[in-house]
């Protein structure tokens, strides 16, 4: 039946049956990420209670916060217990008794599941590239795993060749742990370092050295001889103009 037949006939049980089957527009997530925002709140709370006497005063306020958490977890790929676990060992550690943004979650989140694939944290990261910076030959460092050696080179490669500032590599640690953790968790095998050849100075033998003068000084003799030919020429010309 057309919504058209069922205005004409003034059905309204078949208009409240089409109106039913049409989902709300606020409805953007499933029953399932609804639920798990609804244990991690009653858990974060328990962890930052403030909260429930301040920005959550008004029910309706932690309505719409819950929306916009949800909305986070959607665009970041939060979508287990593990990463919201994760997250929550980040809460409890904390020692900002304010209620965290849904940003600051999902990166606690993040770094939490980074830790538990063997990767380091960003601020570890960002040591380990300092370290680097400072022996700049990577056989010198005790690396924590393959992925660390990777991702610091890689870290160091991009900070030389784009002219980074120290914000700015903080930031690229950070993007570098989550590439990093997506491929662990495709299942990659992260190479081991690659040795590279050394390049050995074969020291010039005395008489080679010896010929390598001599042709030195017979190239510097020619520009001498060529400069007063052409010194002489140019005074020759201004005599006779």
């Amino acid at each position: 039946m057309t919504l058209a037949k069922v205005i004409q006939d003034r059905d309204g049980a078949a208009l409240a049956k089409m109106a039913g089957s049409v989902k709300s527009p606020d409805k953007v997530v499933n029953d399932e990420a609804e639920r798990l925002v609804d244990v991690l709140f009653k858990n974060l709370k328990s962890v930052f209670p403030a909260a429930i006497s301040t920005i959550f005063k008004d029910p309706s306020d932690e309505v719409a916060a819950k929306r916009q958490w949800i909305a986070a977890f959607a665009e970041n790929g939060i979508r287990t217990k593990e990463q919201l676990s994760a997250g929550m060992r980040y809460a409890r550690a904390s020692e900002n008794p304010f209620w965290p943004s849904p940003g600051q979650f999902v990166q606690w989140c993040k770094q939490g599941e980074a830790i538990a694939m063997g990767l380091p944290t960003e601020e570890d990261l960002y040591g380990m590239f300092r370290d680097y910076c400072n022996h700049r030959d990577w056989r010198d460092i005790e690396w924590q795993s393959n992925a660390c050696y990777w991702m610091v080179t890689k870290i160091y490669s991009e900070m030389i060749y784009q002219n980074l500032t120290d914000s700015e590599v903080k930031k690229l640690c950070r993007r570098e742990l989550t590439a990093m953790a997506k491929r662990i968790q495709a299942g990659e095998q992260i190479p081991e370092p690659v040795v590279q050849i050394e390049k050995k100075h074969t020291p010039t033998g005395y008489y080679r050295a010896m010929e390598n003068i001599k042709d030195l000084k017979k190239m510097l003799a020619k520009d001498i001889q060529d400069d007063i030919y052409w010194y002489q020429r140019r005074q020759w010309n201004r005599n006779n103009d």
